[in-house]
């Protein structure tokens, strides 16, 4: 297990990630060296790490995204190799290793439907070892992992971390001439401003202001996360639901602030909303969704699967104890070889069946 500082440290990056080491040290009373050399060991071990990535919103229509859950069935003895295949796609968000009946869930972002349909038919159907897979597209992401916090501050100290209000309406979109320096940015999220300056040619004073409008835009989501194993939270559950479709948004809402909830998404078909918790124990499984169908008598759960091994969380890959591994940068897939089976498909699609025959 972390210790109590270690705990707090990662409390205080998941409110302000980029906030500098003095102001830290004296929110959690220590000075500013333990604090880094603290940090500087949490992420050699692999037990805490810092992402940043676009935010997502899944069908927004300022910054559109399509949000998908891909339920994978592999061969016997294939598992491994499957998800070592897909590990690497640049817009696979998280890879899961899980227990039910799927092996693996992938949480995947794409531009369009087209392309959901290019990725499952042409580059997972196409995979020795999938057996068969079935997809979900949220409609809404109501909260992510991004918002989850350990909580281990007063609220006097989280007070003095959040950033100030702008009063700016959030637009979510990161600007075209902005993403040479959030991809810099993505590869260490707390590279001082002179640092990031250098490597994209830009002024201090340029990335200065071009940050904080990030920030006051919401277009970037930064995440501090914890080995699951060391957190006191190392069970992760999904649970797949369904909630009347003109109760959803408000239920939703209400799930959505359960201290244990890391992700509400509601979905398309039958299980209208699937729930990801992190939770104590195995113990608690049984009993936190007790507790929560009980506050919440519309929700019938459906299903639920353990993550055995969380591969990949959020453009991480992480080792069987969820321990960091490397950073995945998070973008747009593209794939030679799905796009030529496709062309060879829509030709054949192009030509009927006399004209073939002919041929």
């Amino acid at each position: 297990m972390l210790d109590e500082l270690d705990l707090l440290l990662v409390t205080a990056l998941q409110i302000a990630p980029r906030a500098d080491w003095r102001t830290i040290g004296e929110i959690l009373d220590i000075d500013a060296s333990t604090v880094a050399r603290r940090w500087s060991r949490l992420t050699q071990a692999g037990h805490a790490w810092i992402g940043v990535h676009q935010a997502v919103r899944a069908n927004s229509p300022e910054t559109p995204a399509l949000v998908a859950f891909i339920e994978v069935d592999c061969v016997s003895g294939r598992l491994h190799e499957v998800a070592g295949r897909i590990a690497d796609d640049p817009h696979v968000f998280n890879l899961e290793h899980v227990s039910g009946s799927r092996d693996l869930l992938v949480t995947a972002v794409f531009t369009d439907h087209a392309q959901l349909a290019r990725y499952v038919g042409f580059r997972l159907g196409a995979l020795d070892g999938v057996a068969a897979s079935r997809t979900q597209v949220a409609t809404t992401l109501h909260t992510e992992g991004s918002r989850w916090r350990l909580d281990r501050l007063t609220e006097e100290q989280r007070r003095r971390l959040a950033p100030a209000p702008t009063g700016r309406q959030p637009t979510g979109i990161v600007p075209e001439r902005d993403l040479e320096l959030v991809r810099v940015l993505g590869e260490d999220p707390r590279q001082p401003v002179a640092r990031l300056a250098e490597r994209t040619g830009l002024s201090p004073t340029t990335v200065r202001r071009r940050l904080d409008r990030l920030d006051a835009d919401q277009a970037l989501s930064y995440r501090c996360e914890v080995a699951r194993s060391l957190s006191g939270w190392p069970v992760s559950v999904s649970y797949w639901g369904a909630v009347p479709q003109s109760r959803a948004p408000q239920l939703a809402k209400r799930i959505s602030q359960i201290r244990e909830i890391r992700l509400c998404a509601s979905l398309t078909g039958p299980h209208n909303l699937l729930l990801a918790a992190w939770l104590r124990s195995v113990d608690d499984i049984g009993a936190f969704e007790s507790r929560l169908t009980a506050r919440h008598p519309e929700l019938t759960v459906a299903d639920r699967a353990i993550t055995l091994w969380p591969m990949k969380l959020a453009g991480h890959l992480l080792d069987p104890q969820g321990r960091h591994l490397r950073a995945v940068p998070l973008s747009r897939w593209h794939d030679t070889r799905s796009d030529t089976a496709e062309a060879a498909l829509l030709a054949r699609l192009r030509t009927s069946p006399a004209a073939r025959t002919r041929r």
